[in-house]
């Protein structure tokens, strides 16, 4: 059996589609199941448990007929049994029609929905894992939505584990903060960023009541400036620099707590099960974050991440 999604967005998309792939490979362990995700969102399945083969296209491109015609023959030939699509655009749709893929799931908004063999109700006030894990039940499937897990690689569990040797942090744990964003999220003006200064407020106070835990900065691909703003402000930092998410997973995995915005590390930290609390500003947490004990929200009352106040964030940290 052959099995197609169709998952656009970014890695936090991919991420949170993990628990609906992992469902049907339990459902169908002798399945390959293949994915179809815009490059910028490739990295995320080298943390994936249960996909077998990653075709990137870049669904939000300027796609002339070739192109399309190109992913069309891809699809054609791999001759799959059954393909389920986040995408809601008519686009999406009509080319899993022209695949001829027999059954087809999707959501049952837009024009897209009349090219599917199997729409499913589309539930938008609930968290986004759960949601999209509602597709299986155009399978007639009602299995629960499973937890978010990930499988990080043994090679960068053992580079983490170098690091944190390297830092000297390896025996006495570590706080980790993630305090960047994607250059896409920067380019489209989305409010992820909060400011350094009520950082190091927070990481003064950290630093004041536990001086024996190291505070670690992670070094994204996109925040170079924003990083180096950071270490000005907080040269006593130690800071990482993971070269792929699998090694970036595995540091969030090693902290005691993490510190981060509205990301894809923040859905990272839920996977490995870190205690995580998380910034947000104009995102509804509920959609964002599971209700699992271990994952904590701050909203900004004003819908601007700047505005939460860092004595909130120290209130969060300290009475949890």
């Amino acid at each position: 059996m052959r099995i197609l999604a169709l998952v656009p967005g970014g890695i936090s998309d991919q991420i949170l589609f993990f628990p609906t792939i992992d469902n049907l490979k339990g459902r169908y362990p002798e399945a390959e199941i293949d994915v179809v995700v815009e490059p910028r969102a490739t990295a995320a399945y080298r943390v994936s448990k249960s996909v077998d083969k990653v075709i990137s296209f870049d669904f939000k491109d300027t796609n002339g007929p070739a192109d399309w015609g190109n992913l069309l023959g891809i699809l054609r030939d791999r001759e799959y049994d059954m393909a389920m699509s986040l995408g809601r655009r008519f686009g999406v749709g009509f080319l899993l029609w022209l695949t001829g893929i027999p059954v087809r799931i999707g959501f049952d908004t837009g024009v897209s929905k009349l090219f599917l063999s199997n729409p499913v109700a589309l539930n938008l006030d609930q968290y986004a894992a759960q949601m999209y894990h509602d597709l299986v039940k155009g399978l007639g499937i009602t299995d629960p939505c499973p937890d978010l897990t990930i499988n990080v690689p043994k090679a960068d569990i053992d580079w983490a584990e170098a690091e944190q040797q390297r830092l000297g942090i390896k025996d006495s744990g570590y706080v980790l903060i993630h305090g960047g964003a994607s250059k896409l999220s920067q380019k489209l003006g989305v409010d992820k960023i909060y400011p350094v200064l009520q950082w190091q407020q927070i990481i003064k106070d950290l630093q004041t009541r536990q001086p024996n835990i190291p505070v670690v900065i992670v070094k994204g691909p996109d925040d170079a400036e924003f990083i180096e703003s950071f270490l000005a402000v907080c040269p006593d930092l130690k800071a990482i620099a993971p070269t792929d998410i699998g090694k970036l997973a595995a540091m969030i995995a090693g902290a005691n707590l993490m510190l981060c915005t509205n990301s894809a590390p923040m859905h990272l930290a839920v996977a490995v099960g870190t205690y995580t609390i998380a910034l947000f500003g104009p995102s509804d947490p509920n959609k964002l974050l599971p209700k699992n004990g271990r994952s904590f929200s701050i909203k900004s009352r004003t819908g601007q991440i700047a505005d939460i106040p860092p004595s909130d964030v120290l209130e969060k940290i300290w009475k949890g």
